[in-house]
């Protein structure tokens, strides 16, 4: 069994890959190497002009089948809002971690979306001995992990994740149009659309509005 380290970055082989994709591959493989408890970790709300940013994580006990869940930005809003339900009822452990748009414009988008994933594991109960990331940047925690470029296509422990981080910040957002009706959060979520935009021009920004994006400042 190989050490289990914090620099895992390149715990696998990176041409030790199946012909097709197995979208439980990397957790198979992570089981191969001894971990047990396997965290898919994703965020949503990068981009947007207003709202925060939030980050799911998820813990698939070995064997589940969640039908549907896929990348969250291929599914519609029915059907994430679906797979959501069915992730609560089939996995181990869901975690969420969300970070206002204040401390985003404190800091910066990226680490903030990493501050948010990092709440998002230590929230989860039991706590994971590994993680799959979505991107390139690896959690701030000791904990080992993989970062998988598109893992939201080819981890269903990251698509999982990146259901829950997105219905979590769609209901969040829809939340925020009834306090703020004139920028259509109900709609667009906070991204840049063409109304959005003239809202802004119109009323100027709210306060959730990040005020370091561009469209806002």
């Amino acid at each position: 069994m190989m050490a289990r380290t914090s620099d895992t970055l390149s715990l696998f082989p990176e041409n030790d890959f199946p012909t097709e994709i197995d979208v439980l591959y990397h957790e198979s493989l992570a089981r191969r190497y001894g971990y047990q408890l396997i965290a898919g970790v994703d965020e949503a709300g990068r981009g947007p002009l207003a709202g925060p940013v939030v980050a799911g994580a998820v813990i698939l006990p070995e064997g589940v089948n969640l039908k549907g869940v896929k990348d969250s930005k291929e599914m519609t809003e029915k059907a994430r809002e679906e797979a959501f339900s069915l992730i609560g009822e089939k996995v181990t452990a869901i975690g969420v971690g969300v970070v206002s748009q204040g401390y985003i414009d404190r800091v910066n988008i990226l680490k903030a979306a990493l501050d948010a994933m990092k709440q998002a594991v230590l929230s989860l109960h039991p706590a994971p001995d590994f993680l799959l990331v979505d991107g390139n940047h690896p959690v701030p925690l000791s904990v080992s992990h993989k970062c998988l470029i598109g893992g939201d296509r080819i981890s269903l422990s990251i698509s999982a994740a990146s259901v829950v981080a997105k219905v979590y910040r769609d209901r969040i957002m829809r939340s925020y149009d009834a306090l703020y009706p004139y920028y259509g959060f109900r709609q667009n979520k906070g991204y840049a659309t063409a109304r959005h935009l003239a809202a802004i021009r119109a009323h100027g920004p709210c306060p959730i509005h990040r005020l370091t994006f561009r469209g806002v400042r």
